[in-house]
């Protein structure tokens, strides 16, 4: 996936206990970054499973975290960034609603996170680019099945 180019992200020093949560889901997230979006979307989706909708904030501390620690997701590879970033808020027990989508004049695709409604930390407005593959917080699959059984009554 290629992004637009802009400038480097802005990059902030991590205290060293700090540093080892990001630097895994970058290491996690750069071979996902090389699956075909097909597959990429079903392990995302599985990750997401579970999870609870992350805060705005707190995906913005996680993006924050991982441009802090690399900086080819701080420069120019939007993908990897983007997934780092969810890998890193499911750490923590959430999930941010990962895409990926195109702009149409001129051609460019691009990989984000947002959070409450709103796109986390990108140059970009809302609407620049248009999402086609879309994978959001999840519930467990007890709620995606319906009810749950009751035990059988024992004598």
């Amino acid at each position: 996936m290629t992004s637009p180019p802009y400038a480097l992200q802005r990059r902030t020093r991590l205290p060293l206990h700090r540093r080892l949560l990001p630097l895994a889901a970058v290491a996690i997230a750069r071979p996902l970054a090389r699956l075909s979006p097909r597959h990429l979307s079903t392990v995302l989706g599985v990750l997401s499973t579970g999870a609870r909708p992350v805060t705005a904030a707190r995906a913005s501390d996680a993006r924050g975290a991982v441009v802090a620690v690399s900086l080819r997701c701080a420069v120019h590879n939007c993908l990897q960034r983007s997934i780092a970033t969810a890998v890193l808020c499911r750490f923590k027990g959430t999930w941010p609603t990962w895409q990926a989508g195109v702009r149409t004049t001129p051609f460019g695709a691009h990989a984000w996170v947002e959070a409450e409604g709103r796109i986390i930390d990108e140059p970009y407005p809302d609407g620049y680019f248009r999402p086609m593959v879309t994978v959001a917080p999840k519930r467990g699959t007890r709620e995606s099945h319906g009810p749950e059984q009751q035990p059988a009554p024992t004598a």
